[in-house]
């Protein structure tokens, strides 16, 4: 009779611990999987705006956050439009920068650096241009939204 006690306690010990294992390892592999959040690809930039000779090294005077998917947002002025533009130049930025602007510039070289960093539709992209002086800037990006914040 004495080994029954031992027996019993020894039973109930591991089935505790196969419970506890059993609910641990759920749990772990619920947190481990993350839940998708939606059917979209993440579309989320930021556009930035320095002064300097390349984006590296440039003073950022200005910069905004967007994305595009499910709906426009961020601290882009004007959010709707630049993700209207991006959708149709499927995101190739320079195509957003007039080549040969119909403004007059004076040629002092006061370098102005305009980049956009980030994801769009689950693709990382990194773009940078450098403009000559900020009215060279304004000139050749004077019709579109995404540049102009």
């Amino acid at each position: 009779m004495r080994h029954l006690p031992k027996t019993v306690s020894a039973a109930v010990a591991v089935a505790a611990g196969v419970l506890t294992v059993t609910a641990v390892s759920t749990g772990a592999a619920g947190a481990a999987t993350p839940a998708p959040t939606g059917l979209f690809a993440p579309s989320d930039l930021v556009l930035t705006v320095g002064q300097g000779d390349d984006a590296a090294t440039a003073t950022v005077q200005r910069a905004v956050t967007l994305s595009c998917a499910p709906k426009a947002t961020g601290t882009h002025p004007a959010s709707r439009a630049a993700c209207a533009e991006l959708f149709a130049v499927e995101a190739r930025f320079d195509k957003l920068v007039d080549q040969a602007p119909k403004v007059a510039c004076t040629k002092e070289w006061n370098p102005v650096v305009v980049s956009a960093a980030g994801v769009w539709q689950g693709k990382h992209v990194a773009w940078t241009t450098t403009f000559g002086n900020p009215c060279s800037m304004k000139a050749a990006l004077a019709d579109g939204a995404l540049l102009n914040f």
